[in-house]
């Protein structure tokens, strides 16, 4: 979960002690045995998670190619090891199989990070590196603080990740997931559009008429 991170004493424990320890209330990844406490997040970041959040859900409500899990949720990678809560997970196909009540364990098919001013290292470095060598198919990242709002995704070719270049009509579009994509310029103005202006961007004519066909619409 892209959030600040504040170190008071370093904690440390295995893996199994750190279940133990945390509880609903507690905001805490872990990584390497040592605990990284995180303080919640601004309505910034929360807003953007929420309008990400939005358009997968519907998205993939509408295709059901799989499900998709905002944080406070805990993706598992046992490659380094960690213990992570990214922002936004998004699961495919068979990769559902590794999606349990508690947590995913291995590589999701896509995750969003959205980078608040403190976290910037840990998004852009360290989360990076992890889910590149984890073999996440896919990393998108972005920013929350108003200076510095912008958007970047990465699609994992072989083991390296590699940057997607946004299009000639101005959209980022995912490898991964089929309909969705996103116009960097949704976060560099002085607000985001409402989810519903954005589902009618992003959205196909069949998935269009699809949703208009679910809600009654038509």
């Amino acid at each position: 979960m892209a959030q600040p991170a504040v170190r008071t004493d370093r904690l440390r424990m295995t893996y199994e002690e750190f279940l133990q320890w945390r509880d609903e209330d507690i905001l805490a990844e872990w990584v390497d045995g040592e605990v990284i406490l995180l303080v919640p997040p601004k309505n910034g970041h929360q807003h953007i998670v929420s309008f990400l959040d939005t358009l997968l859900r519907i998205l993939l409500e509408l295709t059901g190619m799989g499900e998709v899990r905002p944080a406070p949720f805990e993706v598992y990678l046992p490659t380094r090891p960690a213990s992570r809560e990214p922002d936004i997970v998004v699961v495919l196909g068979e990769n559902l199989r590794s999606l349990s009540e508690n947590r995913f364990t291995g590589a999701p098919d896509l995750i969003v990070e959205v980078v608040s001013e403190d976290s910037e290292r840990r998004d852009q470095v360290e989360k990076f590196m992890e889910y590149e060598r984890e073999g996440v198919r896919e990393y998108w990242l972005v920013d929350s603080p108003r200076a510095h709002y912008g958007v970047e995704a990465f699609s994992l070719e072989g083991t390296t990740y590699v940057p997607i270049e946004v299009d000639e009509e101005g959209w980022l579009e995912s490898k991964v997931l089929p309909g969705f994509r996103l116009k960097p310029v949704w976060f560099v103005e002085e607000s985001l559009p409402n989810s519903l202006t954005a589902l009618n961007e992003m959205l196909s004519p069949e998935l269009k008429s699809k949703l208009r066909q679910q809600m009654g619409w038509e």
